[in-house]
């Protein structure tokens, strides 16, 4: 069984609401959840916020915050799950490459997550610059980080 299918099985199963937030993954992630069997009963739905005031207006994101941090990978899954009103969120940043960004190499990613226990994150660091690999260990990253929390 694939990771999308365990997440439909999961979700299912206990009943819960899902919602993403997306930076470095534009929204991949949201249509890779997507395809799992009934998402519109358990997939909430997600933003994808690109842009740094983006993600300090829609999801509170405080300003000063290193968008390639764990601070922000929780603060924007914390901010997602109030506004979808979901009962797990997570979110997705960091740098694809192929260049570093902000002193941060390229494959630095955090995965946060937020639901009614608190908030966490999970750092990334892929050996690779190809913004194609860091999308897809991303997403798949975060699947996991899901998985987990419906453990």
């Amino acid at each position: 069984m694939d990771a999308v299918e365990a997440l439909a099985e999961r979700a299912q199963e206990r009943g819960v609401q899902l919602a993403v937030a997306e930076s470095l993954t534009c929204g991949l992630l949201a249509s890779t959840i997507g395809k799992g069997a009934s998402a519109q009963e358990w997939f909430a739905g997600g933003v994808v916020c690109y842009a740094l005031d983006v993600k300090e207006r829609l999801l509170g994101l405080e300003p000063g915050t290193d968008p390639c941090s764990p601070q922000c990978a929780e603060q924007l899954a914390r901010g997602v799950r109030r506004l979808i009103i979901a009962d797990i969120a997570v979110s997705v940043t960091g740098v694809g490459g192929p260049d570093p960004s902000d002193g941060h190499p390229p494959g630095t990613v955090y995965v946060g997550w937020a639901d009614d226990t608190g908030s966490g994150h999970r750092a990334l660091v892929l050996d690779t610059d190809d913004p194609g690999e860091v999308l897809e260990a991303s997403v798949d990253a975060a699947l996991h980080v899901f998985l987990d929390r419906l453990a």
